[in-house]
């Protein structure tokens, strides 16, 4: 994976760049195609805030976090990333499996009520409104 790592009104440290290296590189195991990952390290009064944008292939992740340590806000950010992913690759595999999204018992009914058209014969919206207005 590579990253690419900005500090703002933060001093550059390598140990923080080495840990969010670290800690995307278990991310990167999860994905299949390669990934890029942009992080940026920024401290606004007593709030340390982590960003990281996340592109693999299709998938695009953007993640903001803020804690009272920048350990702290690196974790929180990758477990939500770990979280979309696995999403992300769940909705994949339901698309590839043929699931529609509806529920099964939702999907049943709608099979199994037929519509006949002595349903509709008192409906008005399938009248001519051309008619209406003669």
């Amino acid at each position: 994976m590579q990253v690419t790592v900005t500090f703002k009104n933060i001093d550059p440290s390598d140990a923080l760049k080495s840990y969010a290296t670290k800690k995307l590189d278990r991310i990167a195991k999860l994905l299949d195609t390669p990934s890029e990952a942009g992080v940026v390290f920024s401290v606004e009064k007593r709030r340390h805030i982590t960003e990281i944008n996340l592109v693999s292939g299709r998938t695009s992740v953007h993640v903001k976090e803020e804690s009272e340590a920048m350990n702290a806000s690196i974790d929180l950010a990758v477990d939500k990333i770990r979280r979309q992913i696995d999403r992300s690759k769940k909705r994949m595999n339901d698309r590839k499996n043929g699931n529609s999204g509806l529920r099964d018992t939702l999907a049943d009914e709608l099979n199994e009520t037929p519509v006949e058209s002595d349903d509709f014969e008192d409906y008005d919206e399938f009248d001519d409104p051309m008619e209406k207005r003669a």
